[in-house]
């Protein structure tokens, strides 16, 4: 998702790398505490650490609410089971703004408990949670559902429940949540989008990152004269003979929560192939044949991505791109768009002001690169998004080298660096459903260019990314897994630790400084200042036409050089850094 309003094998996907310590203790206090209260309410002198880095601001002081806390940590009643299987079953009536129906939940206990939680708004009603035909006892707490269950669940059993719901959705947040709209031919136009404020303000589910199903049905009925769009293959729809006609659609692979998608509208559909991958369209009648000349894009956007990473990860499923009234989002296999059939971007046309933006539609290429970063890989919690957008921004820069060249992909990457903003780290908390800031993805695009520059070896870049997106498809993932793969396989070509250079980028809001002092002539003393004592990172000096390595580290060193201060220049557009010549 782009994080800007216009005004706007781990089994399961469950088992993960141990978090980091730093965030253990906030997340066990943090955990204890919640679970507590749900259950009782239903120069060259200077050494390294001397080094006087850039103010660096702290993270959002805002204080994570109870209700945060409930959301964002995975507390003893969300980590004693694992879930296997959804099936949403939901009746939309665009008449009265009302919803439906039940979610059965199929999940695996990893403890002894008898008691789970899963999630819905409390503005939506719980019908009754059923243990096949017994009642299931429950209570509220600000968005959690405490679920008790009469007798002890065992560990290693398998338990399913039904969850049934109804209500009026309240449209929230960037895009909605959900939506009830017409179109401009009076028909209802209805939709959902619910990336960070949460996929339980329509539905009921386990809302957080870290666990997903292994696959998933949905079933939506809706009045037979329109037609609905959802995740996955298309399997049938059923006239029900009250005037409604339910879809029935199967995901083959596990999907988060956010990415659950109804599209509801007057669609025509459209369809082509990339070789065995099936591509679906859907626009408006009226918007049809724009839609035809615009999302012809995507096959071009697929093959740039599969020439890097592999195949496109939801064969089974398909692609589809589904018009719709707000800008766009990566829902899995079935991406939404609504950039008005126009290139670039209908923020701003030009998006990053560097001329490349208006050659393509900005959001067909970075709403469907989630399907690789966000939805294939994915994080284990809000607070590591950055390996969703900075990554997916990054695969930008990528479709641009692919159609027209790596000096031109080097220029659109450069125009991100007026977007970015360096007040607040990428990374947060774990387990309070932090949201990072906007500069995950300018900032992240700029990184991961950087960590190219410090490879300074293109094929094995490309092996890199590659193997590691294939090593980690279809998982839940954190930072720390990221920088352990990176180290692990740059090993061999780099000899160094790169935890500092991604500690600096991503936990810490100011980027590296190079020192340069031209205190004599034919030489100049160089350093890093950073907030990162063991930073160190090559980087390319001198002459552009004669780049020299050098590899600086935060105590000063002395290079030769016939160079003056004004002619002797920092590589920047290939390692975003800043550079001080005072």
């Amino acid at each position: 998702m782009l994080g800007i309003s216009p005004a706007c094998p781990v089994p399961n996907r469950a088992t993960l790398a141990p978090m980091p310590s730093r965030a253990l203790i906030a997340l066990a206090s943090l955990t204890l505490a919640s679970s507590a209260l749900a259950q009782t309410t239903p120069p060259s002198s200077q050494t390294p650490t001397q080094i006087q880095a850039p103010a660096s601001a702290e993270l959002d002081p805002r204080t994570p609410t109870h209700a945060d806390i409930l959301r964002g940590a995975y507390g003893p009643d969300r980590a004693n089971n694992d879930l296997l299987y959804y099936h949403l079953d939901i009746r939309v009536d665009p008449e009265k703004k009302f919803i439906s129906g039940k979610n059965t939940i199929r999940f695996k206990m990893l403890a002894d408990a008898a008691r789970i939680q899963i999630d819905l708004v409390d503005t939506l009603a719980i019908d009754k949670i059923l243990l096949g035909a017994t009642p299931l006892r429950y209570t509220r707490d600000s968005g959690a559902v405490l679920i008790d269950f009469p007798q002890t669940l065992k560990a290693g059993t398998t338990q399913t429940i039904d969850f049934f719901f109804s209500g009026h959705p309240i449209e929230t947040g960037r895009f909605g949540v959900f939506t009830f709209k017409q179109d401009a031919s009076g028909h209802p136009w209805i939709n959902t989008a619910c990336e960070g404020i949460g996929a339980s303000l329509w539905w009921p589910n386990k809302d957080q990152w870290r666990d997903e199903v292994q696959n998933m049905d949905i079933s939506v009925a809706i009045p037979s004269n329109l037609v609905e769009v959802s995740n996955g293959r298309f399997l049938s729809k059923r006239d029900l003979g009250d005037g409604y006609t339910q879809w029935n659609w199967h995901v083959h692979y596990p999907i988060n929560n956010y990415d659950v998608s109804l599209n509801i509208g007057n669609y025509q559909h459209f369809a082509d192939k990339l070789g065995p991958l099936t591509l679906d369209f859907y626009a408006l009648p009226e918007d049809l044949d724009k839609a035809k000349r615009q999302f012809s894009q995507a096959k071009l956007m697929l093959q740039a991505y599969q020439h890097y990473f592999g195949e496109y990860p939801f064969i089974k499923d398909g692609y589809k791109l589904i018009q719709v009234p707000y800008a766009g989002m990566e829902h899995q296999s079935a991406v939404t768009y609504g950039n008005h059939f126009a290139n670039g971007y209908f923020v701003s046309p030009d998006w990053t002001g560097v001329g490349i933006s208006p050659r393509f539609d900005f959001i067909i290429i970075h709403e469907s690169g989630h399907e690789w970063f966000g939805n294939a890989v994915s994080a284990a919690d809000p607070s590591d998004m950055w390996i969703h957008e900075g990554w997916t921004t990054y695969l930008e820069s990528l479709y641009v080298e692919y159609r027209w060249g790596k000096p031109d992909a080097l220029k659109y990457i450069n125009g991100y660096k007026s977007k970015v903003r360096n007040l607040h780290p990428i990374l947060g908390p774990h387990g309070v459903n932090f949201e990072p800031p906007i500069d995950q993805y300018f900032k992240g695009i700029l990184f991961l260019n950087t960590l190219r520059s410090i490879v300074d070896n293109d094929p094995h870049w490309f092996k890199l990314i590659h193997n590691l997106f294939q090593h980690f498809k279809y998982k839940n993932i954190l930072t720390e897994d990221v920088v352990a793969y990176f180290n692990q396989q740059t090993a061999p070509h780099l000899h160094q630790d790169l935890t500092p250079i991604f500690d600096q980028y991503l936990r810490h809001p100011s980027i590296p400084i190079l020192d340069l002092a031209f205190d004599t002539a034919h030489t100049v003393r160089y350093r890093w200042r950073t907030d990162e004592p063991a930073f160190a990172m090559p980087i390319r000096v001198g002459d552009p036409a004669h780049w020299l390595t050098i590899r600086p580290t935060t105590q000063w060193q002395t290079l030769p050089t016939l160079l003056t201060r004004d002619t002797f220049q920092v590589a920047t557009d290939l390692f975003y850094v800043n550079v001080d010549k005072s």
